[in-house]
C-alpha cells in the first residue's frame, strides 16, 4: 500500500474524494496518466497497489464522497491500462459492481459511468463478468431514481452490443439466471429481460429457441402485465419465436407443450388466446412427438371450446379437430386411459360446448381403440349413465349414441338396459323429462325391437311395482306415437297371423301386465280385440282409479289420431268387428259421463253404422281380426279373432293361449293391489284408514273366470263391472 501513495501524490488523492465533482474529476485524469507511465514502464505490481488503493481506500469507503471518488479513479485507471487492462479486471470489476447496491443513488449512478467506462475499454474481456453484470442491470432497471435508471439504460446498450459482437458469451450458464428472473414481476426489470431476450434471439450464434421452454413460461406470464408496452414486447418476443418454430427442423414440442397447457387456463383473455394459438401450431407441426402430450393437450382444449371470447373458441375447435384427425397408436405411446379420463371429467363441464366435444372424443376412441375403452369401461360408464341428465338434449343425444356404440356386443347391451332402468328407478324426474327422447333414440340406434324386448324382459321381475306400472305407461306411450316405433306397431298389427308379431306381443304381454291400460291399448294395437274386451270386463274397482282414468283419457285422445285410423275404419263394419265395438263400449262405461274423454268417445261410436245381430250370429262372427277377411282354414272356414275354430282350440290362435295372458294380467294385478293396500295401511293412521272404511265399506266380489267369448253372454252369467250385454 505504501507504494501506491508514494505513486499517488497525497493531494490528488485529497481531490480524489472532494465534495466537487470537478476537483473528482480532474484528480481521476491524474491517475489515469500515472497508471498509463506505469503500464508503459510495464510496472504492473504497483498499478496493482493503485488499483487495490483506489478500491479499498475509496470504493469500500463509509463516505459518500470517497466511494464516488474511488469509482471514478477505477475507470480511469481502466482507460490508463487500455489495453492491458484484461489482466486487472479482477481487482476493478468487483467494487465496481458491489457500489450498485450502493444506498446512495449517486454512487449508484457513478457506479453505471464507471462500468461504462470500463467496458467500452476491455468490450469482450469483461464477458466473465456477464451474469454478475446481468444481474447488476436488471436490478437498476427498477431503480427508484431516474438518473440512476438512465445511466444503467445506456450501460445495457453498451453491454449488449459487446456481448452480440462476442464469440465468449455462455448462453448456457446465462439461461439459469434468465429463467430465475423471468418470475420477477415488476414492469421495468421485465421490459429489461424481454430486450435481453430479443437480443439474445437476433444473433445467429446463439440458439436462444433451443431454450425457449426455460423461460417461456416468463414471457406468457408479461402478457398479462398491466403495461400495454410490456404486453406488446412479449406477444412481439413470441411471435418471433412461434415463426422460428415453423421454420426449425428440431424443436422441443413436449416441454413447451406442459408450459401452454397451464396457460391456456390462464384468467387473461390475450395469455389464453396467444396459448391456444402456439397449440394450434404445435398439433400442426409436432405430429408424433405430441403423442405422449394429447391428454394434456385435450385438458386445455375441450374448456377453451366454451370460451367467452370468440377467437379463442374458434382456435380451439379447430385445434381440436386437428388433433381428433390425428390416428394414433397406443403402440406410440398413445394413452387412451388417460385421454378418456380426460373427456369423463370434462362431461361436468358447466358448458354445453365442452360436454358436446368430450362426448365426440369418447365416440371417437369406441371407434378407433374399442378394445381399449371396453377394458376399462367401467369407469367412465357412469359417468356416461349420469349424463343421460343432462339439461342440453344434444348431449343426451350424442350420450345415447355413445352407449348404442358401447352396446354393440351383447353384454354390453344388456348391461346398459339394466343401468338405464336402474337410472329411471332411482331418478324420476330423468323418466318424465327424458323418457321418451332416450327411449326413442336408443330404438333408432339399436333396433327398436330389441331395446323393448330387453326391455319387457326386466320389468316382468321389477321388484318396485309402483316403478314398473309407470315405466310400462310410459313405454307404452312411446310406442303408440312415436314415428321412430312405426315398424314396430305395424309388427304387433300382425301378432294374430305372424309368428314375429306373437312373439313381440307375447313378450310385450307379460310386462305389460304391469298397467291395465297398457295392456288394453296393446291389445287394440295388436287386433286382439276379444282379449281387450276380456281385460276391460276383469277389472275390479280397485284398479279404477284416478291414475287409471288419466290414462284412459289419454288413450281415448290417442285413439282419434291416425295411428289408430286403421281402428276407427274397421267400426265401418261392426258385424265383422263386434269384439272391438265391445272393447270401445267397454272403455266408455268406464269414463265419467261429465268428461271430455267420454264425450269424444260417444260421439265416435254414434258415428258406427247400425248393425243388428242376435247371439248366433254373436257366436259365429269374427271378433275383428283385421286379417281374418284373407285367413281362412283349409276348409275354407274363417278363422276368427282369438282363433275359434273349435272347442279344443277356442282360447288359443298363432300360439297365443289368451286364457292363460289373461291370467297372468288378473296375477299381476292383484299383486298391485295388494301392494296398494300394503302402502295404505303404512300411510295412513288408523282414524283415516277408518274413514277410508267409511268410503270404501266393502270391497266388491271379484268377478268369475271370463266365459267363453266366442259365445254371446248368457242371461244367467256373471257380469264383472263394466261387462256388457249384448
Amino acid at each position: 500500500m505504501a507504494d501506491a501513495f508514494s505513486v499517488i501524490p497525497a493531494s490528488v488523492l485529497r481531490n480524489l474524494s472532494d465534495k466537487l465533482y470537478e476537483k473528482r474529476k480532474n484528480a481521476a485524469l491524474e491517475v489515469e496518466g500515472i497508471v498509463k507511465q506505469l503500464a508503459a514502464a510495464g510496472d504492473h505490481d504497483k498499478i496493482t497497489a493503485v488499483i487495490n488503493l483506489l478500491a479499498n481506500e475509496f470504493t469500500y469507503s463509509q463516505q459518500t464522497n470517497h466511494r464516488k471518488g474511488g469509482l471514478i479513479g477505477l475507470a480511469a485507471a481502466t482507460v490508463g491500462l487500455s489495453t492491458e487492462a484484461a489482466q486487472h479486471l479482477e481487482q476493478i470489476v468487483p467494487p465496481v459492481l458491489n457500489s450498485f447496491s450502493d444506498q446512495d443513488s449517486r454512487v449508484r449512478y457513478y457506479a453505471c459511468e464507471a462500468l461504462y467506462n470500463i467496458a467500452k475499454v476491455v468490450r469482450g474481456d469483461f464477458i466473465v463478468f456477464f451474469n454478475q453484470i446481468f444481474d447488476a442491470l436488471c436490478k437498476l432497471s427498477a431503480d427508484s431514481d431516474p438518473n440512476v435508471q438512465s445511466a444503467a439504460h445506456l450501460l445495457d446498450r453498451l453491454v449488449k452490443d459487446i456481448v452480440t459482437e462476442s464469440d465468449q458469451f455462455s448462453i448456457e450458464e446465462f439461461i439459469p439466471l434468465l429463467r430465475e428472473r423471468m418470475n420477477v414481476l415488476n414492469p421495468y426489470v421485465r421490459q429489461f429481460l424481454v430486450g435481453w431476450i430479443t437480443v439474445l434471439d437476433s444473433v445467429p450464434d446463439i440458439d436462444m429457441l433451443g431454450f425457449l421452454p426455460d423461460f417461456l413460461d416468463g414471457l406468457f406470464n408479461m402478457l398479462s402485465d398491466s403495461s400495454h408496452e410490456i404486453r406488446q414486447q412479449a406477444d412481439s418476443a413470441l411471435s418471433e419465436f412461434l415463426q422460428e418454430i415453423k421454420n426449425s427442423p428440431s424443436v422441443d414440442y413436449g416441454r413447451m407443450a406442459e408450459i401452454l397447457v397451464q396457460r391456456a387456463a390462464s384468467p387473461d383473455e390475450f395469455t389464453r388466446l396467444t396459448a391456444i394459438t402456439w397449440i394450434n401450431e404445435f398439433v400442426k407441426l409436432g405430429g408424433d412427438q405430441l403423442v405422449p402430450y394429447y391428454a394434456d393437450i385435450l385438458i386445455a382444449i375441450l374448456p377453451c371450446i366454451s370460451d367467452k371470447e370468440e377467437k379463442i373458441r374458434v382456435v380451439a375447435r379447430e385445434t381440436n379437430e386437428e388433433l381428433r384427425a390425428i390416428k394414433a397408436d397406443p403402440a406410440e405411446e398413445f394413452d387412451v386411459g388417460a385421454i378418456l379420463s380426460v373427456a369423463k371429467r370434462q362431461l361436468s363441464s358447466e358448458w354445453e360446448a365442452t360436454r358436446i366435444e368430450a362426448l365426440h372424443w369418447i365416440s371417437t376412441l369406441l371407434n378407433r381403440h374399442r378394445a381399449e375403452v371396453l377394458s376399462i369401461l367401467n369407469d367412465v360408464f357412469d359417468t356416461l349413465l349420469k349424463a343421460l341428465s343432462d339439461p342440453s338434449d344434444e348431449v343426451v343425444l350424442l350420450v345415447l349414441e355413445v352407449h348404442a356404440c358401447i352396446a354393440k356386443d351383447p353384454q354390453h347391451f344388456r348391461h346398459l338396459v339394466v343401468f338405464l332402468v336402474h337410472k329411471f328407478r332411482v331418478d324420476n324426474s330423468l323418466l318424465e323429462k327424458r323418457g321418451a327422447l332416450i327411449i326413442r333414440r336408443l330404438c333408432v340406434l339399436l333396433d327398436a325391437e330389441r331395446v323393448y324386448r330387453e326391455l319387457s324382459t326386466i320389468l316382468e321381475g321389477e321388484a318396485d311395482l309402483d316403478f314398473a306400472s309407470i315405466m310400462v305407461q310410459a313405454l307404452n306411450l312411446i310406442l303408440l306415437t312415436s314415428s321412430e316405433l312405426s315398424e314396430l306397431r305395424e309388427l304387433l298389427k300382425q301378432s294374430l297371423v305372424n309368428a314375429a308379431g306373437k312373439d313381440l306381443f307375447v313378450s310385450l304381454y307379460a310386462s305389460w301386465c304391469h298397467s291395465p291400460m297398457a295392456i288394453i291399448s296393446l291389445c287394440l294395437l295388436a287386433q286382439t280385440y276379444q282379449h281387450a274386451s276380456s281385460v276391460i270386463q276383469s277389472l275390479v274397482e280397485e284398479d279404477i282409479n284416478v291414475k287409471f282414468l288419466v290414462q284412459l283419457d289419454k288413450l281415448i285422445h290417442l285413439l282419434e289420431t291416425p295411428i289408430f285410423a286403421y281402428l276407427r275404419l274397421q267400426l265401418l263394419e261392426p258385424g265383422r268387428y263386434i269384439w272391438l265395438l265391445k272393447a270401445l263400449y267397454g272403455l266408455l262405461m268406464l269414463l265419467p259421463q261429465q268428461s271430455k274423454a267420454f264425450k269424444i268417445l260417444r260421439t265416435r261410436l254414434k258415428a258406427v253404422p247400425s248393425y243388428s245381430f242376435n247371439g248366433e250370429q254373436f257366436k259365429r262372427t269374427s271378433s275383428g281380426n283385421f286379417y281374418s277377411q284373407n285367413h281362412h282354414t283349409s276348409s275354407g272356414s274363417q278363422v276368427s279373432e282369438d282363433g275359434f275354430m273349435n272347442e279344443d282350440s277356442r282360447n288359443v290362435h298363432n300360439g297365443i293361449n289368451f286364457a292363460s295372458r289373461l291370467q297372468q294380467f288378473e296375477q299381476m294385478q292383484q299383486q298391485h293391489r295388494l301392494h296398494s293396500k300394503s302402502q295404505a295401511q303404512s300411510c295412513y293412521s288408523s282414524s283415516s284408514a277408518t274413514a277410508t272404511e267409511v268410503q270404501r265399506p266393502e270391497e266388491p266380489l271379484r268377478p268369475s273366470p271370463v266365459p267363453d267369448m266366442s259365445r254371446a253372454p248368457s242371461k244367467s252369467s256373471r257380469r264383472g263391472p263394466g261387462q256388457l250385454q249384448l
